[in-house]
């Protein structure tokens, strides 16, 4: 699939951190024919659309009826990304998880498949709980996974669901790690750790880490995979392009780093010595705690993709300093392709 300004993109979660970053980079690829699908609250999400081109707005409910209506009511479709859902891992509302998470991804799935619009959606790690079943992209282990939280349940049961369906060929389901970066800011407690310790650091000086309550990773030792969301997007529009990509795809690093060193990567990135303590983990949070995870990237890999993923330094650097420091969205900073406005 080449991206054609002639055909319109819908992007479901599109004032998202991970959708406002998808449409940042279709924009940064000259696509501006993009609908954008998602439920603006009270809060301030929008901010993340202020800099972005795009051609349309709707609601997410309006737009799954308008999927219902025959005809091509939303004109030709080059793709649909549905990173729309409810991200919170300490959700206890499960009807709503299983109405917003499962049941929308699945009526849309159902209706991209039937006219064979290219079909992008969002999984999560959160869909391997603790890990010991490993973290493998394949589908002969995915029955074997036990999610720790409502939400990774919600996640895990659409991808059971597209391969029970015989679907699975024709989408792929993008199993995002520790994705952070610029366009957060709206998530409240689901907030990155770099994006909730810097204003920790601006505000005190230091930063706190959970205490671990497993003995095999110290206070501070358990480890992450963590992903700058300008790599996942880019990762996530490689497969896209790509015809007979499908199934599941881990969106990640490859690489664990402990809580300390990202910890200590914020500090480096302000210019400032490393103050951390480990406080007491919430005890509701205990039980669902992943310790450990590393994407296993073999399937991505095979894909051959081009381009060098950002270290971790780096990503948290440019985060702090060119977003979380400026007070910027992605898309503030002006286009690099010539002739785009």
């Amino acid at each position: 699939m080449a991206y054609d300004n002639k055909r319109r993109y819908i992007v479901t979660g599109g004032a998202g951190m991970i959708g406002s970053a998808l449409v940042w980079a279709l924009n940064n690829r000259g696509i501006d024919n993009i609908l954008i699908v998602d439920r603006l609250g009270d809060d301030e999400k929008w901010k993340n659309l202020v800099p972005l081109q795009y051609a349309d707005y709707m609601d997410a409910d309006e737009f799954l009826d308008a999927t219902k209506v025959a005809g091509d009511t939303l004109g030709q479709v080059g793709a649909i990304f549905h990173m729309g859902a409810c991200s919170s891992t300490t959700e206890t509302d499960c009807n709503y998880l299983m109405r917003n998470n499962f049941a929308y991804t699945r009526d849309l799935a159902q209706w991209a498949s039937s006219r064979r619009y290219r079909f992008v959606y969002a999984s999560s790690a959160a869909t391997y709980g603790d890990g010991s079943d490993g973290m493998n992209d394949g589908s002969e282990n995915l029955y074997a996974y036990r999610p720790l939280n409502m939400y990774g349940y919600s996640k895990h049961l659409f991808d059971c669901h597209a391969i029970q369906k015989g679907i699975s060929r024709g989408i792929l389901g993008m199993k995002f790690f520790n994705v952070f970066g610029p366009n957060e800011q709206h998530k409240g407690d689901m907030r990155s750790v770099v994006n909730k310790g810097f204003h920790q650091i601006m505000e005190t000086g230091r930063l706190q880490l959970f205490k671990s309550y497993h003995p095999d990773y110290p206070h501070g030792g358990q480890k992450r995979d963590f992903l700058y969301v300008k790599d996942a997007v880019e990762m996530m529009l490689h497969l896209a392009e790509m015809p007979l990509a499908g199934g599941l795809f881990n969106i990640g690093s490859g690489q664990a780093a402990t809580w300390l060193e990202l910890g200590q990567a914020i500090f480096a990135a302000l210019g400032r010595p490393s103050q951390i303590d480990c406080v007491d983990m919430p005890d509701h949070l205990r039980g669902k705690y992943q310790y450990f995870t590393q994407a296993d990237m073999s399937r991505f890999q095979a894909t051959n993709y081009p381009e060098t993923l950002t270290p971790l330094q780096d990503s948290v650097r440019d985060y702090v300093q060119n977003y979380l420091m400026e007070s910027k969205h992605l898309g503030d900073e002006p286009w690099e392709d010539d002739g785009v406005a």
